[in-house]
């Protein structure tokens, strides 16, 4: 759990036009909401902003304009395609105690045998977790499995006071057996064979 204090700013100003302004100063448009409050449109300092978000389901401490500060969970976050910048943040207000649905990423430890790889169906798995102590990430070990083997939801070690809402039996990774060289050469050749039929199909 990620948690930042971030002196924000109200805005008044909207539209593409007023969003580009306000990036040009060195500040990220956001807005909060939630709890049954009106959305309050603020202005972030970039660059603290960029730093708190470098963990997933980051817990900002906002105070706006100088105000008392309140709990906002970063729930959608906006980057531009190219540039390392942040475009637009949509923070929720949360409270100390309060649980909250949240993806978290599956990260494998351990290793497998030689000749296997590891085939993940999941690459993150939504976790409710008190609001002040969501985790990061969530290991998957798969220390000791062979080739058939699969890990599902009811297998993994949740963090303290996380979770899983969905089915035990939801697979998450299985082990399976590298491809062989012939393998993947008769598949070439098997798409050559379809290939060279609609050609010739094609020419009929």
């Amino acid at each position: 759990m990620s948690q930042n204090k971030i002196a924000a700013v109200s805005r008044s100003e909207f539209g593409k036009g007023a969003a580009r302004r306000t990036r040009r100063a060195g500040l990220v448009p956001a807005v909060l909401y939630g709890h049954g409050t009106d959305p309050v449109h603020l202005s972030l300092p970039a660059h603290e902003l960029a730093l708190a978000l470098r963990v997933a389901n980051a817990v900002l401490e906002i105070s706006i304009d100088g105000g008392k500060s309140q709990l906002a969970l970063a729930k959608q976050v906006q980057r531009h395609p190219v540039k390392p910048e942040i475009e637009h943040l949509d923070l929720v207000i949360v409270r100390k105690g309060e649980k909250v649905t949240v993806e978290v990423a599956l990260v494998v430890v351990g290793t497998h045998p030689s000749d296997a790889m590891v085939v993940m169906d999941q690459q993150t798995i939504a976790l409710e977790a008190e609001a002040t102590h969501i985790p990061t990430e969530v290991d998957v070990d798969i220390t000791g499995l062979e080739i058939g083997a699969t890990i599902t939801a009811g297998d993994l070690k949740l963090p303290t006071g996380a979770v899983f809402n969905g089915e035990a039996t939801d697979l998450i990774l299985s082990i399976q057996a590298t491809p062989t060289q012939s393998e993947e050469v008769g598949e070439g050749a098997e798409g050559e064979g379809e290939a060279a039929e609609a050609e010739q199909a094609e020419e009929a």
